[in-house]
């Protein structure tokens, strides 16, 4: 009897490799966002000068130009992760207001509209008789 267990079978490797779909790519906020807009975006939202502030590399300090500092981020795995990770951060927090201010929005809608105030009549002018919205 031969032993198959050193030679590997194709089977059992199937079980660990990833799957090839959509899942990673719906989970990685990265996926699909070229560096270039990556970085065009946080310099809008930044500037230069911020952007220098929040990550200290050269290329946010001295001369800053979005050509230069893509030459050097694609050089320079480190500096590439910390900009990525102010991207994500950054792009997690104007998700987050924006499903916040949706959910503010559907709620305002859902409450039935106030009535006005017993002393004042129907144009907002103050009412003398405080009953006369009850009498209706």
């Amino acid at each position: 009897m031969t032993d198959n267990s050193s030679t590997g079978s194709s089977k059992n490797s199937s079980k660990n490799a990833p799957s090839s779909g959509t899942q990673g790519a719906q989970k990685d906020p990265l996926h699909g966002v070229s560096l270039e807009t990556i970085v065009r975006e946080l310099e809008q939202r930044f500037g230069w000068d911020g952007l220098a502030q929040r990550i200290d590399i050269n290329c946010f300090k001295k001369d800053p130009s979005v050509k230069s500092s893509l030459k050097f981020l694609r050089k320079t795995p480190w500096a590439r992760s910390k900009v990525e990770a102010l991207y994500v951060r950054t792009c997690s927090a104007q998700k987050s207001r924006k499903k916040d201010a949706d959910r503010s929005a559907k709620k305002a809608a859902k409450q039935p509209a106030r009535k006005s105030s017993p002393s004042q009549d129907s144009k907002g002018k103050p009412n003398s008789d405080p009953w006369a919205a009850h009498r209706e």
